[in-house]
């Protein structure tokens, strides 16, 4: 008689996963139609707002009208609008319900967060998709509902806007809003982590009290995760460097002493016991000298690891493989501060053919082809403005073509009108109507270790203001690539240097040391939130090599089949036998010798206080 709730409970369960998967079978087999009532419904609803006033928009509400009539824009041709929105204006400028707050995006504008506008409309658009992602994994990873999911979720730091209005990053929002924080009791929200933890500002008290919270409930544990795969492995170093300290809280029942949160301390209270046998078994295992499989040592009943290991998060496949003894890493859903997109529908797929469905009620979608004449690079440099010939090449939803790579543009309920996201797609196949597809860049980027982003154009202006430093010495740097190191944890960048030096003098070790800070100090706020903050990236390296590197490279390059007259030093490098190659030549190497400066907020709301 006592199991009878809990049958009732997987009943509902099963009875909810079912209506899931219909919403999806309907949605994405009339995605066109879909699709046009919401680019209708944006449109109607925001019909009077100034910006599309400005473009004489005059209330139409039909696809043919907007695409011939609304601009395809990047971030800079509203940023004066998010400018007057952010220092206070109150006028309807770009959406007619008020904006909530804006959600800072991973990607900069002239070393800036951007700040996307929302409405506490989307919230609930959000919440929406993310009740899609269990359902679909229940069809292939059964009675999920039965156990826990210990996943490592952080807020990061927020600011206010002059006018007052919060700017934090996307999950920090939903993280902290009722959606996630009053959420109705369901089996597949239940987390190893109390709200407090993931709650918790302080990124140290955080990071141990979920940890200590999901080996205490090891045996319950079913899957585990971090928003992105570079995040989960921080969580599995930290378990490195303190499982002493979280065996001796086991043993005795107590919280560390550095754990201060009062709120924290209490909910881990609530699941803290003394547990010998416990505290003995981490011990044993943590103890080995390998820590090859410690996932499903330490956390035996976990299914899969669920982790975003698309784009640049590839290059930490095989840390986790080794970690989690080859346990299927899932990728559920594909989302940015913009709007979130859509649902990776065979979640149990290898990581190079995650291909995700977009959702079509999400927001009203278009695609513009990408064009690329020289194979697969390390990052896609497009255009920042369209001809008109370009714009009437967007193409919708249900017409891209399978193979082809496109730039995804939005509208959104949120304010955003044709917005080049940045993101490069390409068409994998359908659902139903709704095309299905891989994720395979950001343009433009050539380096990333967690939410950074940084681009050619930035790194070589780093690398101008740095190589100052070397002018009293009559050194400067003849050529320079880079890559992101994943192989330290935290990952870093590193800069291979070659130098023509013609003092008497040599350069100094600290010199070198200031060109590392120098190129910190120059790169983004995003960059330097993660390394003063979040310790998310470790300190940025310059490695000096031999004279002739960069010679012997282009040789490389050549016998693999590179033009002589087209080639041209890579700013970012990949390929690990190149890595290898200016490895093998390196003469000497420095680290930044301390954070670079960041704040919360943009540079201009600083300057104000």
């Amino acid at each position: 008689m006592p199991e009878a709730p809990k049958t009732a409970e997987y009943s509902a369960v099963a009875e909810n996963n079912k209506k899931v998967l219909q919403f999806i079978e309907e949605v994405t087999t009339n995605a066109d139609e879909v699709q046009k009532r919401v680019l209708a419904e944006i449109l109607s609803q925001n019909a009077h707002v100034e910006y599309l006033h400005r473009h004489d928009l005059n209330g139409h509400t039909d696809r043919d009208t907007f695409k011939k009539i609304m601009p395809v824009i990047t971030y800079e041709d509203i940023q004066s609008d998010i400018t007057r929105i952010a220092n206070g204006d109150k006028s309807p400028i770009l959406c007619s319900q008020p904006i909530s707050e804006f959600l800072t995006s991973s990607g900069t504008s002239g070393g800036e967060r951007k700040l996307m506008p929302t409405i506490e409309e989307e919230l609930v658009r959000r919440s929406k998709l993310y009740s899609l992602l269990m359902p679909v994994m229940s069809q292939f990873v059964p009675d999920l509902e039965k156990g826990k999911g210990m996943y490592f979720l952080f807020i990061k730091s927020e600011a206010k806007t002059p006018g007052g209005l919060p700017a934090r990053p996307v999950l920090t929002s939903y993280y902290k809003s009722p959606h996630f924080k009053n959420r109705r009791p369901d089996p597949y929200t239940n987390y190893t982590s109390p709200n407090e933890t993931i709650l918790c500002s302080d990124s140290y008290q955080s990071m141990y009290s979920q940890m200590l919270c999901g080996l205490c409930q090891n045996k319950e544990v079913l899957r585990v995760g971090a928003v992105f795969a570079s995040g989960f492995i921080r969580a599995i170093r930290f378990l490195e460097k303190h499982w002493s300290l979280l065996c001796h809280d086991i043993r005795t029942g107590t919280i560390n002493s550095q754990i201060t949160d009062p709120s924290v301390r209490e909910a881990v209270m609530k699941i803290l016991k003394p547990d010998n046998k416990l505290a003995d078994f981490i011990e044993v295992e943590c103890s080995k000298k390998s820590w090859q499989g410690i996932i499903t040592r330490l956390w035996p009943n976990t299914k899969y690891i669920d982790v975003i290991v698309t784009g640049t998060m590839s290059q930490y496949i095989p840390t986790l493989d080794y970690y989690s003894n080859g346990l299927p890493l899932v990728c559920t859903m594909y989302a940015s501060s913009e709007c979130y997109f859509g649902v990776n529908l065979n979640p149990l797929c290898k990581p190079s053919e995650v291909a995700y469905t977009l959702i079509p009620t999400m927001g009203y979608f278009e695609f513009l082809p990408v064009h690329r004449n020289n194979g697969v690079t390390n990052s896609i440099s497009m255009p920042k403005s369209l001809n008109e010939k370009e714009q009437q090449e967007l193409v919708d939803l249900v017409d891209v073509k399978i193979g082809q790579e496109y730039e995804l543009v939005v509208t959104t309920y949120a304010g955003l009108y044709r917005y080049r996201v940045g993101d490069v797609l390409r068409v994998a196949g359908f659902k139903n109507n709704a095309p299905q597809f891989n994720f395979i860049c950001r343009k433009n980027v050539v380096l990333s270790i967690d939410a950074d982003k940084t681009d050619e154009v930035e790194l070589q202006n780093a690398v101008k203001n740095a190589v100052s430093h070397l002018m009293p010495f009559d050194a400067h740097v003849i050529e320079y690539t880079s890559y992101a190191d994943t192989t330290t944890i935290p990952g870093h960048y590193v800069l291979f240097w070659e130098l023509n030096v013609n003092g008497s003098t040599p350069v100094p070790p600290s010199v070198f040391e200031d060109c590392c800070l120098t190129i910190e100090e120059s790169l983004n706020s995003v960059y330097r939130q993660g390394r003063a903050s979040d310790k998310s990236i470790g300190p940025l390296e310059i490695k000096i090599v031999e004279n002739g590197t960069f010679d012997k490279l282009m040789d490389y390059a050549i016998s693999l089949g590179a033009s002589i007259n087209q080639y041209k030093t890579p700013r970012c490098v990949k390929f690990a036998p190149i890595v290898e190659l200016l490895n093998s030549r390196v003469v000497s190497s420095y680290f930044s010798p301390k954070c670079p400066k960041w704040v919360p907020g943009l540079k201009q709301w600083n300057n104000m206080n």
